[in-house]
């Protein structure tokens, strides 16, 4: 029966890696991942019965999104800004890591609504108009950020290190 508990509990045991792959690539914490998708699922749970009835998958990683984006807005860094680097050089922190690591340190680094753009068109492998309506905002929207985040990726020293190396194969 749609809306159960057993069906619920289904859910969660299928989709859940899968959201929590989603969860880790927006917060870059395995910790606040699961933080993330608990507090989901806590919200799911209450309105289950009228969630089952639609698409489900969408309305979590839609409210997987949503959540994220409130806790980002919310968080404090905690960093300051100073004037000088320190002596270690952040090229020595790539060296040797191999291409998934950096792929998923420079998806991170994007600004939110990039990187939720980023995990669902081509981690989640959702369309432009599945994105847009996760999002809450239009195709032309989805299209804009893509293009901005692939941009900033393309253009990150790390991820060429790989890609010259030949870790990745041939480029496409």
């Amino acid at each position: 029966m749609k809306g159960s508990s057993s069906d619920f509990e289904q859910f969660v045991t299928a989709r859940g890696p899968r959201l929590l792959r989603a969860a880790w690539l927006l917060t870059g914490d395995a910790h606040l991942a699961e933080d993330l998708v608990q507090t989901v699922l806590a919200k799911l749970w209450p309105t289950w019965h009228r969630i089952a009835e639609g698409n489900p998958e969408a309305y979590a990683r839609k409210a997987l999104v949503t959540t994220f984006s409130s806790w980002w807005r919310r968080r404090w860094r905690g960093e300051v800004p100073h004037g000088e680097l320190p002596e270690s050089a952040t090229e020595d922190v790539f060296a040797g890591i191999d291409l998934q690591h950096s792929l998923a340190v420079a998806v991170r680094s994007l600004p939110p609504r990039q990187r939720a753009v980023v995990v669902l068109r081509y981690f989640e492998d959702l369309s432009i108009e599945e994105t847009a309506e996760t999002l809450g905002c239009r195709p032309g929207t989805v299209k804009s950020q893509s293009l901005k985040a692939l941009r900033a990726l393309r253009g990150m020293p790390a991820l060429h290190t790989h890609l010259e190396d030949g870790e990745h194969g041939a480029r496409r």
